[in-house]
């Protein structure tokens, strides 16, 4: 009944119309009145397509005829006139109808392919969900609704097994699973290519009933391999021609996203190989020079003080010793920032907080590296009444002489670098000012990263470990570190610390 019901409604859309030309032509004679059919048939063509609309168009011939030319309730004209007549009425109603059909047509194929799109768009962004198993389910649930299927499984070669419908049609799908059907006329080659198997033996009554002629079963290939398998159960009938185009769509969206996913893993794989490339270059480089010179100086003062053919002032060995101290001590530094990167890189690193005199801590450290720096002024400043905080001193030591230690570098002899502590809000706040000649405003991101250093003429050397240890130490803490010019000339190294935890 469902078929036919377009055609009757063509039928009784013509009958209103001669109705309403027979109460018309009572009353008034009106010139081509037959024209009124064509609206019926145009409506027709629109809602219920081509065939209903040329039966329309006939119906409307012969109810003219019949009707409303003389002899009535006759298939006979008895005028050329007339017969032309007729025949331009069914001429117009014919084009009319076809070109209705075809505009729904037109109509019915952008809204199919608009839907379409946002399926796939949709199944795309349910993709990139991170769990794969959560993500297929969504994708199985929404291809499900939008072509109103009973079921929709998707099968992956990993062992992964979604499906979408109501209890039976997943076990459907899952004996489909199981028993991985062939379907007939499948050809290898075809199945490749992704286009849609119909399957034909049946295994459960349920497949009887819901999916005659059979399910269809779509392959998902990456790179031409298959990696899992699309199944859709129809109701009452299989999947329609235009749902497998879409459902092999989807199956390619899907395999698109393992591809996608795949050159993910690859370019990050390869970004992690090229920062371990990097970084072995610049370890092999900073050991080559910050190890050997230090050593170099060790071995010659050493070799000196062994000297027995020359006689030394107590002033000359005093000086040996304090370079083989300085030189031992900053080799310390040095294997220590090493240690420190190889924890922070191995995520062992874990911090033994108390509570601790935040100002105390400032004068220790200023106080110890005066000795180690006397071409410079170490000036501190710490606000009246700062309260504790709760961190890992020996790490904040490290931080805070780091950063003074890269103060010195940069700052011309004699000048001054002030260690400031004071409060700030909920945090602790401490700065190293210094009258170097600045952090370029472009290596302020990076210049955090290990081995990082500002490249520019008469650099000192060094390792770019320290700033890199310290901000992990102060990022550990829950804090934050960054650099910022210093009015008047040179650079501030500040970091904020959250009071407690």
């Amino acid at each position: 009944m469902t078929r036919l019901a377009p055609y009757v409604w063509a039928l009784a859309s013509i009958t209103v119309v001669s109705a309403l030309i027979a109460l018309v032509s009572a009353d008034t004679r009106i010139a081509n009145v037959s024209i009124l059919y064509l609206p019926a048939v145009l409506l027709t063509a629109a809602r219920a397509g081509r065939g209903p609309a040329i039966v329309a168009s006939v119906a409307a011939f012969l109810a003219y005829d019949v009707l409303f030319i003389e002899p009535r309730f006759h298939l006979a004209v008895a005028e050329a006139e007339e017969w032309l007549a007729l025949l331009l009425l069914l001429l117009a109603a014919v084009i009319t109808g076809q070109v209705a059909a075809d505009q729904r047509v037109r109509a019915r194929a952008a809204e199919r392919r608009e839907r379409e799109a946002i399926l796939l768009y949709d199944v795309t962004r349910l993709m990139g969900h991170p769990d794969l198993d959560a993500a297929l389910a969504d994708v199985a649930e929404r291809v499900r609704r939008e072509l109103g299927l009973a079921g929709v499984a998707i099968d992956i070669e990993e062992g992964v097994h979604v499906a979408s419908g109501d209890e039976e049609a997943r076990e459907a799908l899952r004996t489909l699973a199981a028993s991985r059907v062939i379907g007939a006329g499948r050809s290898p080659t075809g199945a490749e290519a992704g286009g849609p198997v119909r399957g034909v033996r049946v295994v459960s009554p349920y497949l009887r009933r819901v999916a005659a002629p059979g399910p269809s079963s779509i392959p998902i290939n990456v790179e031409g391999r298959r990696v899992g398998t699309l199944r859709a159960l129809g109701r009452a009938r299989g999947p329609s021609r235009e749902e497998d185009r879409t459902l092999a769509a989807v199956a390619a969206q899907i395999g698109g996203a393992f591809e996608r996913e795949r050159l993910r893993g690859e370019a990050a794989e390869s970004e992690i190989l090229r920062r371990a490339d990097e970084a072995k270059r610049a370890l092999l480089h900073a050991v080559s020079h910050d190890l050997r010179t230090p050593l170099s100086s060790i071995i010659a003062s050493a070799t000196s003080l062994r000297q027995r053919d020359v006689t030394w002032s107590d002033e000359e060995r005093e000086e040996f010793v304090a370079g083989i101290e300085g030189e031992a001590r900053r080799l310390d530094r040095f294997v220590g920032d090493l240690l420190s990167v190889s924890r922070i890189e191995a995520g062992t690193l874990s911090t033994a907080k108390d509570w601790h005199d935040v100002g105390a801590l400032v004068e220790d450290v200023a106080r110890r590296f005066r000795s180690v720096a006397p071409r410079h002024r170490i000036v501190t400043e710490v606000s009246e009444g700062l309260a504790p905080a709760k961190l890992d001193q020996v790490q904040m030591t490290q931080v805070l002489t780091n950063l003074l230690e890269n103060a010195t570098k940069y700052a011309p002899a004699g000048s001054e670098i002030v260690l400031r502590a004071r409060d700030d809000g909920a945090d602790v706040r401490m700065e190293v000012l210094d009258r170097g000649p600045g952090v370029p405003v472009a290596a302020t991101a990076r210049i955090f990263e290990p081995f990082e250093r500002v490249a520019r003429e008469g650099t000192p050397a060094g390792t770019g470990l320290g700033l890199a240890v310290a901000r992990s130490f102060v990022e550990a803490h829950g804090g934050h570190i960054w650099v910022e010019p210093r009015p008047g000339g040179g650079s501030t190294f500040a970091f904020t610390l959250p009071r407690s935890p």
